[in-house]
């Protein structure tokens, strides 16, 4: 794929959580970014890690970098032109899409070696390593 894309770096921690394919929307799942998938087996909630309790099965630290702009539905390779980049680069990548747009989920700890794969791919990348923000309640 020869587009290149210009990412933007969300300025929050996320938290990836698992609960029980039954259980309803919880309260703590918010903040400026929150995605809710259902399957025959799971909940699925990605959210700001600061609000995720501790008794919750989570994955906590991850960075999410979204192109900038739409990206058609018609538009073909562009996750595995992106995932194949991060991949040759050894970072393990959670992906999203939403209508408009497709996001990248990697560990803080990964973040650097994430960001030098997708510029050496030709791609922009906008943003720093979010802080860490310690729980409020």
């Amino acid at each position: 794929m020869s587009t290149s894309f210009h990412f933007r770096v969300h300025g929050e921690r996320l938290a990836i959580a698992r609960l029980a394919h039954g259980a309803g929307w919880p309260d703590w799942a918010r903040g400026r970014f929150v995605n809710f998938v259902r399957t025959p087996d799971e909940l699925s909630i990605v959210c700001a890690e600061v609000h995720v309790p501790d008794d919750v099965v989570h994955e906590r630290g991850k960075i999410a970098l979204g192109i900038v702009g739409t990206v058609p539905m018609t538009t073909i390779g562009v996750l595995a032109a992106l995932c194949g980049a991060l991949a040759e680069a050894r970072v393990p990548v959670f992906v999203i899409s939403t209508y408009d747009t497709d996001w990248l989920l990697v560990s803080a700890d990964k973040f650097g070696d994430a960001r030098r794969a997708l510029e050496g791919a030709g791609h922009r990348v906008e943003g720093e390593l979010p802080a860490i923000v310690s729980s409020t309640g």
